[in-house]
This record gives C-alpha cells, sequence and structure tokens, in this order.
C-alpha cells in the first residue's frame, strides 16, 4: 500500500466503504466512489490515500461470516460486521467513509461499532439515502452526511486533520453525534456542480470491468414529486453531467467491453433532445452494448421510440398502480389512454421494455392490485416487478402515512404492514400473486405468447396467475422447471375448460420461446418436440390459437434451438 503522510506527519488512510446487496453490474459501489474521487481530486487533501472497499452479500467471505455467526448465537448481521470492521482495520485508516442505503442500514452501524473498539480513534463517517433521511439516528459514527457529499466530505476531513476530531463543524449537511436539530429541519449539504464532479470511472477509482457492467450516472435531482421516493423532498430539477464527460466514459465502457450499463437517470427522456442526442452518442460509441433506461411513458413518442429501437435496450416504466385517483395520493398522475398509446409506439418499434407496480399505496387494495396488473399485462411488457411498498425514512409518504391509518415496520426496509384498505391477509395475498406473476411471466419470458393463451380462456390476467401461485411450492426454479410448469398448468386449464383442441399449440408456443429465451440469454441450446412445424409456430398466425389450431396441418418434429451466425436459430433434426 503505497500509503502517504497527512498534514500532521503521520500516514493518513482514507477509505470509502459499502456493502452491497448483491454481486452485479446494477449494485456497483458508485455512491461511495463518487466520495473517494471527490477526496481525490480536492487538492487540499493530496496526502491523504484514498481506497475504495466494498463488500457484498452474497461474496464467500460475508456468507461464511453471517452463517458461522447464527450457527454460534451472536447473530449474522453482528458477525458479518466485525468481519468487515477486522478488514477494515487491517489497512489502518485515519476515516473511513460509509455509503448507506436500506439494506446494509443495520450492518454498517454495527461494524462502525466494531471498527472503533479495534481502533477507537478512527473517524467514521456516513452518508446516503438512509443518513439524509434522518442525519442523527446513527450514533456510531462520529459525523453524518445529508445529502450530496462531494463538497461536504472533503471541507470535513480538512477541517478534522486542522482542528482534530473534537473542533468545532459548521459544514451545511454535516451532523456530528452529539449535534441535535428540530425533527424535519434536516439541512442538505450543499451539491457540487455537475461540471466540476469527478468521475469515478475516467479517475481510476471504479474499474467497470471488475463488475462486468456500469452504473452510469448521467444527471442528478427529479421534477416530479412522488412522495414514496427519497427524491420527494430533494431537487425539484434536473442538474446534467456535461456531454463531454459522458462521452469520454462511453468510450471508456466500451475500451473495457463490458456488456452492460444500467443508467442513473429516472426521468431519462423528461429532455426529448438530449435522450435521442445521447441515444446516437451511444448508437456511435458502443454498438452491441445493452443499456438500461428508466423514462416516463407520457414523454414517449414515435420519433423517440425510433431511436431506442436502434440501441439495445430495456425500459423500465415506474407504473406503480393503473388506478389515477390512487395514485394521486402519492403525488402521481396517470392518463391510462395516454400512457397505453405511447407504449404502443414502443411495441410498433420492436423495443423491450418493463413496468413497476407497487402493492400497499394509500387507499389501495388487492382488487386494486389485480386491476393494475390486468392492465400492465395487456400492454406486452417484457418484465413486471412487483414490490411492497416501503415507507422511507425522510419521504413525504413518511410524513403522510399515519394520515392514511398505515402501519409498517421501522426496520429497514420499511414495509407496510397494513392499511385500512390493504389487510395482512391481502398483501400477504399480493406477495404471493407477485411471486406467481415473477416466476410464469417474467422469468418465464412469457411476453410473446401470454395474452394470446390467455385469450382462449376469457378470464383476467391475475386470476390466472392467482390460480398458477397455488401450484407453486419451493421458491427457486430453473428455466426448463418453469417452461415444464407453464405447458402442464395451461394443458389442465385448457382441458378444464373443454378446449383441448388449443392444447398442442400452446405447448409448442411455450416450447419454442422458452427454448429462444434461454439461448438468448445464456447460450443453452436445446433439441425437443413440436406437434408442428416451429417455422409455423413462429408465425404471426399462431398468435391466434383457435385459427391456428382450425386451420393448421399438424406436423411432429424434432427441434434444436441454437445460437447461429446470426443470433438465435431453429431447425428440425431427425
Amino acid at each position: 500500500m503505497n500509503e502517504k503522510s497527512g498534514k500532521t506527519g503521520e500516514s493518513l488512510t482514507i477509505i470509502c466503504t459499502t456493502v452491497l446487496v448483491e454481486t452485479s453490474p446494477q449494485a456497483m459501489p458508485l455512491g461511495a466512489a463518487c466520495i473517494a474521487s471527490a477526496i481525490k481530486a480536492n487538492p487540499n487533501l493530496k496526502t491523504f490515500y484514498v481506497e475504495l472497499v466494498d463488500f457484498s452479500r452474497e461474496e464467500d467471505s460475508f456468507v461464511r461470516a453471517f452463517s458461522e455467526g447464527e450457527r454460534g448465537g451472536e447473530g449474522g448481521e453482528t458477525a458479518a460486521a466485525l468481519m468487515i470492521a477486522e478488514k477494515l482495520s487491517k489497512k489502518k485508516p485515519f476515516a473511513v467513509c460509509f455509503s448507506v442505503y436500506v439494506w446494509n442500514h443495520t450492518i454498517l452501524d454495527k461494524a462502525a461499532f466494531e471498527l472503533k473498539k479495534i481502533i477507537p480513534n478512527v473517524v467514521c463517517i456516513a452518508g446516503g439515502p438512509e443518513v439524509t433521511a434522518n442525519p442523527q439516528n446513527f450514533k456510531n459514527f462520529d459525523y453524518t452526511v445529508a445529502g450530496q457529499g462531494e463538497i461536504a466530505v472533503p471541507a470535513l476531513l480538512e477541517r478534522i486533520v486542522e482542528s482534530g476530531k473534537n473542533g468545532k463543524v459548521e459544514i451545511p449537511g454535516i451532523y456530528c453525534s452529539s449535534s441535535k436539530c428540530a425533527p424535519g429541519t434536516v439541512t442538505r449539504a450543499v451539491p457540487c456542480s455537475p461540471e466540476l464532479t469527478p468521475s469515478p470511472y475516467l479517475d481510476g477509482t471504479l474499474d467497470p470491468a471488475k463488475y462486468g457492467g456500469a452504473l452510469w450516472e448521467l444527471a442528478r435531482g427529479c421534477p416530479f414529486k412522488c412522495s414514496y421516493c427519497y427524491e420527494s423532498k430533494g431537487e425539484k430539477k434536473i442538474a446534467y453531467f456535461p456531454m463531454e464527460r459522458l462521452e469520454k466514459e462511453i468510450e471508456l465502457f466500451a475500451k473495457k467491453k463490458i456488456a452492460q450499463v444500467f443508467v442513473l437517470d429516472p426521468t431519462y427522456n423528461a429532455s426529448k433532445e438530449r435522450a435521442i442526442k445521447m441515444l446516437k452518442t451511444i448508437q456511435k460509441k458502443a454498438p452491441g452494448m445493452f443499456f438500461y433506461f428508466e423514462a416516463r411513458a407520457e414523454f414517449i413518442d414515435r420519433e423517440l421510440a425510433s431511436a431506442f429501437s436502434r440501441v439495445p435496450c430495456c425500459i423500465q416504466f415506474g407504473l406503480q398502480s393503473s388506478n389515477p385517483d390512487v395514485l394521486k395520493k402519492v403525488h402521481r398522475t396517470l392518463d391510462k389512454k395516454l400512457f397505453a398509446r405511447n407504449i404502443g409506439f414502443l411495441n410498433e418499434a420492436g423495443v423491450t421494455f418493463g413496468f413497476d407496480l407497487i402493492y400497499g399505496l394509500p387507499t389501495d387494495n388487492l382488487q386494486g392490485f389485480k386491476n393494475s396488473i390486468d392492465f400492465a399485462l395487456s400492454l406486452y411488457p417484457n418484465n413486471l416487478e412487483l414490490f411492497c411498498l416501503s415507507v422511507l425514512p425522510g419521504t413525504n409518504l413518511h410524513d403522510d402515512a399515519a394520515g392514511y391509518g398505515m402501519v409498517w415496520d421501522e426496520k429497514p426496509p420499511y414495509h407496510v404492514v397494513r392499511t385500512p384498505e390493504f389487510s395482512e391477509s391481502d398483501l400477504a395475498k399480493a406477495e404471493r400473486l407477485s411471486r406467481a406473476t415473477n416466476i410464469f411471466y417474467t422469468q418465464g419470458r412469457a411476453v410473446p405468447w401470454f395474452n394470446a393463451v390467455l385469450h382462449p380462456l376469457k378470464e383476467k390476467a391475475s386470476d390466472f396467475l392467482w390460480e398458477f401461485s397455488e401450484t407453486l411450492g419451493r421458491f427457486d426454479f430453473s428455466s426448463e422447471e418453469i417452461t415444464e410448469m407453464q405447458k402442464s398448468f395451461v394443458r389442465r386449464k385448457y382441458r378444464n375448460a373443454h378446449l383441448d383442441k388449443l392444447v398442442p399449440i400452446a405447448e409448442d408456443l411455450i416450447s419454442m420461446h422458452g427454448a429462444l429465451g434461454r439461448c438468448t440469454f445464456d447460450g443453452s441450446e436445446s433439441t425437443f418436440t413440436t406437434s408442428y412445424h416451429p417455422d409455423d409456430v413462429m408465425s404471426e398466425y399462431a398468435m391466434d390459437l383457435q385459427f391456428f389450431a382450425k386451420n393448421a396441418g399438424k406436423q411432429k418434429c424434432r427441434v434444436r434451438v441454437f445460437e447461429g451466425k446470426n443470433g438465435v436459430d431453429w431447425k428440425t433434426v431427425r
């Protein structure tokens, strides 16, 4: 380790750390890396050695410590926190900056406590959404930072080096463990202007190749005020990072040959002109790289849909509910006809997209949630992500929830427990329905055939999926197992409805698309038998099962699905 001497003559190592919810490109230590980059860029802190250290709940050392702690009776989180503290202590840090989120709130709090036992004089600083919500709720940290920390944290470190840990600190957004303020009067740190904010990718702090992908921050802030979101009390305007910086970052991603990029901008298409310009840049500089966007459906038009279609991507839309009256309670709006029309532009252009839905929203109920599922699936999303409402501290919903008669867990992840309209029993049913929807529709890659198979049954998607939920036992299934479950369930449904003639084409659709999906995802080849020729099964006529069964000739085939020169393909084999 190339430690350097600080102003006081001692070696000063600064560690920026966090615990990731999983090991994936979508869970990178971007927040901690941004603080590390800001410290490195500060000319008054050049003598500090700054290191980014991240832990994942899925890595072997974490899982082992957690399991041994549970067996030993000390608690899994406590044991994992001790493991983190011991690893950090070996680097002999002067200060540690912890990036705190819902999923690591308690374990990082414990890790700071354990670290202080080993190195009593270490300075522990915490920031992130959880801290911003209530900076005085963390007693094991010497200092907490509310809001963006790129200016506040380096200023704090300067002050500590000059005056010591017990010196007076008067920096906006910085709270020490002994400071007091009235509830609801949290002052946030002064945000760094985008053009002056250093990039953790360009300065080498964060290597996207290590994670197989990147979280790419295009902007900060949100013009909307959805009350369940941390942004509900944040900036009501968007601060865009300079195009020059973004072009250099995308060039770096292309050089690193990473496979996927998750774009961090909750309203990517708030500015249509900028959105299209960025898509053209991506198309030019990173062809073949896959991008995940978040966007607002009300701002989609044919031109933007066409621009998205030229980039390998998936767009996620926060629908949350199909009931406009429910959405008003959380400061959102929905014009269902406009939403459906604009999503139709994406379907016409062949763009992949998905929706988010939340159950447990104020004044919503189980039937309302089922109606939202029906509306969402009628628009052919590639995936449907279903979540229980979290009443996050520091949000407007947290302030309003008691007025709606809501009861929620005060510990992370702050899930709603019950509301006057959504009982505990109904919330459990919603969770069960969500699991069934995820397995059958999203994991089962059912979007190409789901509505076609559902149509002859003349029943709602939510009722169909609820009945499927009754067949589920364990939690984890392979893709092949899900395909067989889908076929078995549809076969039973059709036979009970006296639709036996449709069973062969329904099974062929499920088999073909299941195999194609697996091959597209991981390159796995498969061979299986169909009742009709695969070219007929994959034709547009197969989307009308009753017409197809009446007019298509059966032809039993052995079909092989494989990865060809021009992508996933199929052929008949003997």
